[in-house]
């Protein structure tokens, strides 16, 4: 499937409920975000079928991949209803091939990005374990051209300080301190407005598999090099 139009539609749908986030103005709009709805399923589903040329992804549509727009407000002090934004990911499949994949639309915040969002404790214990033995891998895919002419640099929650048990003057303190492991890309609205955009997201995500090879052979490997999958 091909999408026929741009996400203009979705935009002007976003831009009115930002202004106004209230269950009335939403139900007598209904009809709107249902065509919103689904331009979003057939961005997704070209994104995906576009991704599958180049990785192995678990998720199964399109569709399954998009977040729902309606809020949890039960534990928010935030009380509006509804997101502004619309957003999906995508889990790479087997143990082997570790990083989800996720995207954000939104008018004049718009971005891609991949990585580690939250590793489980057991996880991000291994990945520092590898850091601290070696850094050298992960640095120098971070310091890549590729990488760093398209995404920049890592982002990512940390720790203030060292991470427990890691010392706080180790050479690869700046790595060590992450706790989530994100690498991002940010795209103007003309940019998100093209038929093609599918298309970019894709190569976007592309662009990661050096970091994600990387990540994933320290998470499926001891410290000796030795597979523990």
């Amino acid at each position: 499937m091909s999408i026929s139009s741009s996400l203009q539609p979705v935009f002007q749908f976003l831009d009115e409920l930002k202004l106004n986030n209230n269950r009335n103005w939403f139900n007598d709009r209904k009809k709107q975000y249902e065509a919103a709805h689904r331009l979003m399923i057939a961005f997704s589903d070209d994104l995906l079928d576009e991704m599958k040329k180049h990785d192995a992804i678990e998720t199964l549509s399109g569709k399954s991949s998009l977040f729902r727009i309606y809020r949890d407000v039960r534990f928010s002090k935030n009380k509006l209803p509804y997101k502004t934004s619309w957003s999906g990911s995508f889990k790479r499949a087997t143990n082997a091939l570790r990083g989800g994949y996720y995207f954000h639309i939104e008018p004049g915040n718009t971005f891609i990005a991949g990585g580690f969002f939250g590793p489980d404790s057991e996880d991000l214990k291994h990945i520092r374990k590898h850091i601290e033995q070696d850094d050298g891998p992960l640095r120098e895919v971070l310091n890549s051209d590729r990488i760093r002419s398209y995404f920049g640099h890592l982002e990512g929650e940390k720790v203030k300080s060292a991470p427990k048990g890691f010392a706080k003057d180790h050479h690869a303190i700046d790595l060590l301190r992450y706790k989530q492991f994100i690498l991002k890309r940010s795209f103007k609205d003309h940019e998100v407005l093209k038929k093609d955009f599918h298309m970019q997201a894709s190569y976007g995500f592309e662009q990661l598999r050096p970091f994600f090879d990387v990540m994933s052979e320290m998470l499926t490997t001891d410290l000796n090099g030795i597979s523990i999958i």
